[in-house]
């Protein structure tokens, strides 16, 4: 199995921006690209139109890691990628097929699970998406699986019940929450790698905190965060529409102070 990236590019609410932000911020350097099959806020098609162009150039698709995910029809719009009668099983092979065909790959670097179908517990309805994503995973045509949008009660029960655990959790990251700090702690235990997203929108107050590391580094407070979210352990998803700041998001080989780190991580108490 290849590495995972040290950063994603999610290619949330771009439409038909989608396939040249995709192809710029791969030109950049950004390796690691993040979708789903979820018309809705995603364009998966434009993903794999800009993935086919970048692959007959110097990128090839064993360099990319992509990722996509199954998501459920009430997280859809109109434009469900699956037969909404059939049964989960064959909504999540639908739907992984779908997404072969849009990104024009044979296969997908990891496939999550978009949330589990209800906002608590772990239903029979998920198990069964999740059993048939392991014979996905199984048949050599995903190498991970994960899980977004979850609890730390759901994952504790996929954890305990699934036979292929979960490599990835994807979710929103608050300061509020302590950036996610009880998920964060059980990936952290249990070797899952913790992807964070909304990292920069979800978090403007922390900004005007940074000044003093912002020019101590001489970086700018996006980076900052970024670099901090590396150093507590996040894998980052940055969704920016700006090349320069696709340039920035990848020129985070700096480090912060333990004091720096503590005051970011702690920004929430400090509302």
């Amino acid at each position: 199995m290849k590495d995972n990236p040290q950063i994603l590019y999610g290619t949330a609410w771009k439409e038909d921006a989608t396939e040249e932000l995709v192809l710029k911020a791969i030109e950049l350097g950004f390796r690691g690209i993040d979708t789903a099959n979820q018309r809705r806020h995603y364009n998966e098609i434009g993903v794999g139109k800009a993935i086919s162009k970048i692959s007959k150039n110097d990128v090839k698709r064993e360099e990319l890691f992509i990722q996509t995910k199954y998501t459920y029809a009430n997280g859809q719009d109109h434009r469900i990628p699956y037969d909404i009668h059939a049964d989960y099983s064959a909504q999540v092979r639908q739907s992984f097929e779908s997404s072969l065909q849009h990104l024009q790959t044979e296969y997908i670097d990891s496939y999550i699970l978009h949330g589990p179908s209800s906002s608590f517990g772990w239903t029979a309805n998920d198990e069964q998406v999740w059993q048939e994503m392991e014979a996905i995973q199984k048949e050599g045509k995903t190498s991970y699986l994960g899980v977004s949008n979850i609890s730390i009660e759901q994952l504790k029960i996929i954890w305990k019940q699934a036979k292929v655990k979960p490599s990835f959790v994807q979710n929103r990251c608050y300061a509020q929450q302590g950036w996610d700090k009880e998920i964060r702690a059980f990936c952290k235990e249990n070797k899952v790698v913790y992807q964070g997203f909304s990292l920069l929108t979800a978090n403007p107050f922390v900004f005007p905190k940074l000044k003093h590391i912002v020019n101590r580094v001489n970086k700018t407070p996006a980076q900052v965060i970024l670099r901090f979210s590396m150093h507590i352990g996040i894998l980052p998803l940055t969704g920016t529409t700006n090349p320069l700041h696709m340039k920035q998001d990848l020129e985070l080989d700096f480090h912060l102070e333990k004091e720096e780190i503590k005051l970011i991580e702690e920004s929430f108490r400090q509302i």
